[in-house]
């Protein structure tokens, strides 16, 4: 197992932040990176005419100044996730800002194309894919990624159904490259126990919502603190792909959590267009099951910190058995 030379001496804390539909901004990201963790965003989530540039722009520029001022601790890179998926019509025009502004990270989801993965190579960038299963992970490292996250059951968004453990077992039998584990990952505990797995860093994604620098309302991030693993529940029906989403948010849309229906996975939607079924769900908060470990609104560096005391704590807990 390796990390990329990118990655070296440049993390706080083994972790990854995981790129949030809506919910991940420029300014989240720059403290992320800022307090030792790779931070991301989906490009999607800059919307309008000239917005991805700009916010590569402002993202790049706000870590070169940082780290100039720091040179001995500089900021962990940041990764732009792209959707590779035939619904996304602009993957084109932002693969190739993520090329004109040298994105250290491209994290792909949902398809694994070789194109893809060499332009983000023409540059010195790494690419990693997220699988939810083995058969996904050999295709997309015969395709050229770098990396793979392995996204088990319990993690928010577009969620697995395998244990972690199966996992990142399987994966490990024949790939020694970088591998990122998500799912439930709200501790600095968790993220030892990914990498007592055979994962190199923990991907994690719900806690952040319920940050101060996050992209969302502060009912959504209250009901983050305010629920546990038994109010999730794992549905298609509102992107066509099966996701884990607060129950609480699905019945105060007037819907039963319990009783939802399935839709067609032919027709996805991942609210590049803003059409009118986008924003039907677009208070239909995704999460994943891990939240039980989130107990109030912080800040970013907050967070972080936080886990890197557990983290601490942990290891030297497990060398003492």
């Amino acid at each position: 197992m390796s990390l990329p030379e990118l990655l070296k001496g440049r993390l706080s804390i083994p972790a990854v932040a995981s790129p949030m539909f809506i919910v991940s901004n420029p300014t989240m990201v720059i403290e992320q990176c800022k307090a030792g963790v790779v931070g991301s965003f989906p490009s999607l989530n800059a919307r309008g005419e000239g917005e991805f540039e700009k916010w590569l722009i402002l993202i790049t520029e706000a870590l070169d100044s940082y780290n100039d001022a720091h040179p001995d601790k500089p900021a962990a890179p940041f990764a732009v996730n792209q959707i590779v998926h035939r619904s996304n019509n602009r993957l084109e025009e932002d693969l190739a800002l993520c090329v004109k502004y040298k994105v250290p990270i491209v994290i792909t989801s949902l398809g694994a194309r070789e194109d893809v993965n060499a332009a983000i190579h023409s540059y010195g960038g790494i690419t990693l894919h997220d699988v939810i299963d083995n058969a996904f992970a050999k295709k997309a490292i015969a395709k050229g990624a770098d990396g793979l996250i392995a996204v088990a059951t319990g993690a928010g968004g577009h969620a697995g159904t395998l244990s972690p453990i199966a996992l990142i077992q399987d994966i490990r039998e024949w790939f020694d490259g970088p591998l990122l584990l998500s799912g439930c990952i709200a501790t600095g505990d968790a993220l030892l126990a990914a990498q007592a797995m055979g994962a190199d860093l923990g991907y994690i994604g719900s806690a952040f919502i319920a940050t101060q620098e996050a992209n969302a309302v502060d009912n959504y991030k209250n009901m983050i603190v305010d629920s546990a693993s038994g109010d999730i529940v794992y549905s298609n029906l509102f992107t066509g792909v099966h996701g884990n989403y607060l129950k609480p948010s699905i019945a105060a849309a007037g819907m039963d959590p319990d009783n939802l229906p399935e839709s067609d996975p032919s027709k996805m939607n991942f609210g590049s267009g803003g059409d009118q079924e986008s924003k039907a769900w677009k208070d239909i908060w995704g999460c994943g099951q891990g939240i039980g470990a989130v107990h109030k609104v912080q800040t970013v560096a907050e967070f972080v910190e936080q886990l890197k005391i557990q983290y601490v704590a942990a290891k030297e807990r497990i060398g003492t058995l």
